[in-house]
């Protein structure tokens, strides 16, 4: 609300009157317009203010939409072909080593019914698993008994831990008839072999023949049938615990060894 001190900075801007005296009609129309412009400026501001909010808003729906659908499609990414082959086969660094975290089958998953006999690298630390049964046995035996010897070839003192037995496979023309399987005892042997030393497992395989279905039970069926008689081949393999004489672990090896002939008749 206008003063009187406005009211005649008002009059003293404008021209007097011809008589000298106050138009009072005069300055109400005038203070009435005025309050009118003013209040159409401060409305056409705050109309402003208000539609550069909403231009705001409106950017930064558009800008938050197109973070969104960015990181839709980052996080949403579909594995190509070479990525699903990267991941089950574990792909490879330089040199050609496995990638870290990438693990292998266990020794009693090495070879599986009705596939062929792995060939497995030698060992680098020089550790032989050799398995050591009768040269004949009979082919309708339900279990054959014999010993596996796990032998250090190398230059450096081995120590660790693997299972109590090795796994056995019974294969003939390179082709797995039957593998270790079923049930194990929760029990581990200790390795502490310098070079040279060498030390023995018990175990035993059954002379009959596995098929594909069987890798999928965590024992093998009843009943199998026996095999043949003719000649054979037994191998062994082994998961070694390896770790430092202080007991830093080292590395987890698969040790393996050559085959050696048995004849079921």
């Amino acid at each position: 609300m206008y003063t009187e001190d406005d009211l005649r900075t008002m009059l003293a801007n404008d021209a007097p009157s011809p008589s000298g005296t106050i138009d009072t009609a005069l300055v109400i129309r005038r203070s009435g317009r005025r309050r009118h412009a003013r209040r159409a400026v401060v409305g056409g501001a705050t109309t402003l203010a208000v539609l550069g909010i909403g231009a705001a808003a409106v950017a930064g729906v558009r800008n938050l939409g197109g973070t969104s659908s960015s990181t839709s499609v980052a996080t949403g990414h579909s594995p190509t072909t070479s990525d699903t082959k990267s991941s089950v086969e574990g792909g490879s660094a330089a040199g050609g080593q496995p990638q870290a975290g990438i693990k292998r089958a266990p020794a009693e998953k090495l070879n599986l019914c009705g596939g062929p006999v792995a060939d497995v690298a030698a060992n680098a630390a020089g550790l032989v698993l050799t398995a050591q049964f009768a040269a004949t046995a009979e082919a309708a035996s339900t279990s054959i008994a014999g010993t596996v010897t796990l032998t250090n070839t190398g230059s450096e003192r081995i120590v660790g831990t693997t299972a109590a037995s090795p796994a056995i496979t019974l294969s003939r023309d390179g082709v797995t008839i039957w593998h270790s399987n079923g049930p194990t005892i929760a029990m581990v042997a200790v390795v502490d072999l310098a070079p040279g030393a060498s030390m023995a497992y018990p175990a035993t395989f059954s002379p009959v023949v596995c098929s594909v279905e069987d890798d999928s039970a965590a024992s093998f069926r009843e009943g199998l049938p026996q095999a043949t008689p003719g000649v054979y081949a037994l191998s062994a393999a082994i998961d070694l615990s390896r770790t430092s004489p202080d007991g830093t672990f080292l590395s987890n090896d698969l040790v393996t060894g050559p085959l050696s002939a048995i004849t079921l008749g």
